[in-house]
């Protein structure tokens, strides 16, 4: 069936306070990844955010442990050798947005409308400054109003307590909640009685934990930093490493001063997978020494990862014919199961077919497999130009058998490493935000904390939507990000919002997800990473999970931006002593002292044993995962091949393949400016990144404005227009722009029947020059002065 278009242009409304004149220009970046660029990158930020005293302050303290901060950035690990300056300029960036001095109060509710805010860009609302005091949505007037702490948890309470049955409430996270929080946060949610626990992993990273899981019996990666100093050879898939996870550069150059092989499998050649200059390697910046990132680069089309990854198994199941040592042999009959069928469906496959569906040729297959074969060693890892397709589970698991084929795994140096986004994104999900919990979990949770917590499966991301959507779900609170925006179907999303009875979102910063709201809704300022949490027993520390499954403390180290501020424990308490007034748990005991939380959490959640104690040690401790350990929680007992079919990665004729993709100056949705020096743009969003060869068959040139066309699953279609088109070194068929002004692209409908993750990254379009192009629109949604 089809549905009426749904067209969107570059912003919701016009930018303001902008320089109306700014050109789009495009500069294909051939120099190093970080170095001297991220340098004056910083520089210029900090100047622009007046952080010229507290950013150099923040920037020894980050990531530094002891008396330091988690970067609310992104989730790579801890340097392992006590690095002073384990930062990135990215990490700099968020921080610096952090702790602006710019403000947004009562005053400012007063001087706007929602209407009117409802026109800015994102980058123009975030740019207002810190959330200073909570604030309830005024219909009448359609301002934002001061509201009482204690009247905003009273009308979330008796929103709650008015509902017909407890999941018609869904309880959103974001991936910047610490440990602690998100432990509270579950605990309510199940105490009320749902499991409607939707989150960020949704919509990134649910792919390889249910991967991982069925091959291995653990969600996460069973790789640590040490392996990566360790491993002969490391495989980048789907990674756009110096933007998402700028701090793996350091990994990458010093792997390859010590002679390991790094191959990046991506339809785009980033910046990290070039060569890059690391900015705490005094000698090198002085010097201007940049080190290779990469020995081999391999661009499959869109889509195409899994049939490479194929191809390279089946290479090294032709050479074991000839040399056994291809293979561990011993590994594979004593750990795993399912390999003969696995190595039948690789023999089944023929390269033609590979060819094919990767759109990589085979000779350069064979150079990744013999990469592949001579390491004794070897980690894959990956990111979401793996997962947000339909077949990302198949992927991922994929990704399992080639390693399971050398016995990659529960050895130094070896393992799968997905690098996950958020900085606390993988904690979340380990102290129980998870729509589809364990049972063992559950009655854990039931003995230890007194509550009978409800069975049934709750609802992940898109089927809240959905449930908003058609009425079902009529409170949605949102602790932390930009919900509005990071969620497929733009307008289907907005729509869903906007019937619910109340929304409440728990932030920092002003965002869409504050004017895109329900028929009432609140604001709740939280404190930020950076700023002193303090309660009844003193500064309270809080907890993150990195990537690689190090928990470590995180102690802010600024005044709070204002007296007003709460933090997310105590917010998640006062809702709950609101809504659950005959509660057994001690909400206020816990948010007296963090150390309770932690106690009861020890109690709970395995690995988390002597919880106190061991999170205060040195660079804090490691969850244990059985795979690391060749034990594996899979039903046969083994480490489980997967003989998954290879997905049609083809697009029919007129069509490409797109993929969202960030720019290097955004974090998530947070915008920093129109630019992305690794990819050479300036002052332009709105635009898409195309084949010469694709741009030539529609008589497109650098800069044509065009209008791109999803084609959803169910025959809809979704549109933006106007947007600029840039030749790229991309493979033909494919093309790829920006998120999240292109997730209106995605359909509801369209996610993936593996994971349930939207194929944000898979999108069947036509782009074809604009019907009407508009000569005076603005091309930018932020500039950088």
């Amino acid at each position: 069936m089809s549905s009426p278009r749904e067209d969107f242009g570059p912003d919701e409304g016009p930018s303001r306070d902008r320089d109306q004149n700014a050109e789009p220009k495009f500069h294909p970046y051939h120099h190093p990844a970080a170095g001297w660029g991220a340098a004056k990158s910083v520089t210029r930020f900090l100047l622009r955010e007046g952080e010229t005293v507290d950013g150099p302050r923040a920037i020894l303290k980050m990531n530094h442990e002891g008396d330091g901060f988690d970067c609310p950035g992104c989730a790579w690990p801890d340097d392992m050798k006590g690095l002073r300056l384990d930062i990135c300029e990215n990490g700099i960036k968020h921080v610096a947005w952090e702790m602006t001095h710019k403000r947004v109060g009562r005053e400012f509710f007063a001087e706007h409308t929602v209407t009117e805010l409802s026109q800015w860009s994102e980058f123009d609302l975030e740019d207002q400054g810190r959330l200073t005091e909570p604030m309830s949505y005024d219909p009448d007037t359609d301002h934002y109003i001061p509201i009482s702490w204690q009247e905003a948890f009273e009308l979330v309470g008796h929103s709650l307590a008015e509902l017909d049955n407890p999941n018609q409430a869904s309880f959103y996270t974001s991936g910047r909640l610490g440990n602690e929080a998100t432990f509270l946060y579950q605990l309510l949610a199940r105490e009320l009685g749902t499991n409607n626990l939707p989150d960020c992993s949704n919509m990134c990273h649910e792919a390889s934990g249910r991967a991982l899981q069925a091959s291995l019996g653990t969600g996460k990666g069973t790789a640590d930093l040490k392996d990566w100093e360790t491993a002969d050879a490391l495989f980048i898939i789907g990674v756009n490493a110096a933007s998402n996870a700028p701090r793996m550069l350091t990994s990458l150059v010093e792997a390859h001063k010590r002679g390991a092989q790094i191959v990046h499998i991506n339809p785009l050649v980033e910046a990290a997978a070039r060569k890059a200059i690391i900015p705490h390697d005094f000698l090198d910046m002085a010097t201007f020494h940049a080190t290779p990132t990469s020995t081999l680069n391999l661009q499959p089309r869109i889509g195409g990862d899994m049939a490479l990854l194929r191809g390279i198994a089946k290479a090294v199941l032709q050479e074991a014919r000839t040399n056994p040592k291809a293979i561990d042999r011993e590994f594979v009959d004593r750990h795993t199961f399912g390999y003969e069928d696995y190595r039948a469906v690789c023999e089944a496959t023929t390269w033609t077919e590979i060819e094919r569906l990767s759109g990589v040729d085979v000779a350069e297959i064979r150079k990744a497999a013999r990469i592949y074969t001579d390491a004794d060693r070897s980690i894959i890892s990956w990111c979401l130009g793996v997962t947000q397709h339909e077949h990302g589970v198949d992927t991922v698991r994929e990704i399992v058998n080639l390693l399971l084929l050398r016995g990659n795994l529960g050895r130094e140096g070896a393992g799968p490493s997905p690098v996950r986004g958020h900085s606390n994104v993988q904690g979340n999900r380990t102290c129980g935000i998870d729509h589809r919990p364990t049972e063992a979990f559950l009655n854990q949770l039931a003995e230890v904390c007194g509550i009978d917590p409800p069975r049934a499966h709750g609802l992940d991301t898109v089927h809240t939507i959905e449930a908003m959507h058609a009425g079902g779900v009529k409170v949605f609170v949102g602790m932390g990000g930009n919900f509005a925006m990071a969620a497929p179907d733009t307008a289907y999303t907005y729509q869903a919002l906007r019937k619910c009875e109340l929304t409440v979102q728990v932030s920092t910063k002003l965002n869409r997800s504050h004017v895109v709201h329900g028929r009432r809704a609140l604001i709740l300022p939280c404190l930020g990473r950076t700023e002193q949490d303090q309660q009844r027993t003193g500064i309270q520390a809080t907890s993150v999970e990195d990537s690689m499954s190090m928990v470590h403390l995180s102690v802010g180290m600024k005044r709070p931006c204002s007296s007003h501020l709460m933090s997310e424990p105590a917010i998640i308490a006062g809702i709950a002593q609101a809504a659950l007034p005959n509660s057994p748990t001690p909400w206020q005991a816990y948010v007296d002292d963090y150390d309770r939380i932690r106690d009861t959490m020890a109690r709970v959640l395995d690995g988390f044993e002597d919880f106190n104690r061991r999170v205060r040690l040195p660079l804090g401790f490691r969850i244990r995962q059985p795979a690391r350990e060749l034990i594996f929680l899979t039903p046969s007992g083994r480490a489980e091949f997967s003989a998954a079919q290879l997905p049609d990665t083809t697009v029919a004729p007129g069509t490409l393949r797109l993929a969202t993709v960030r720019s290097h100056d955004q974090w998530n949705t947070t915008i920093y400016s129109d630019n992305d020096r690794y990819r050479g743009i300036e002052n332009l969003r709105t635009l898409v990144f195309m084949n010469s060869d694709d741009m030539r068959e529609r008589d497109l040139h650098e800069f044509d404005e065009v209008d791109i066309t999803s084609i959803a699953g169910d025959g809809s279609s979704r549109s933006v227009r106007n947007y600029r088109v840039i030749p790229y070194d991309i493979p033909r068929g494919c093309a790829a722009g920006y998120m999240p002004e292109m997730n209106v692209l995605c359909a509801i409908g369209d996610y993936s029947t593996q994971s349930d993750q939207p194929i944000m990254k898979n999108l069947e379009v036509t782009i074809e020059r604009s019907v009407a192009p508009d000569a005076s629109r603005v091309y930018h949604s932020a500039q950088m002065t």
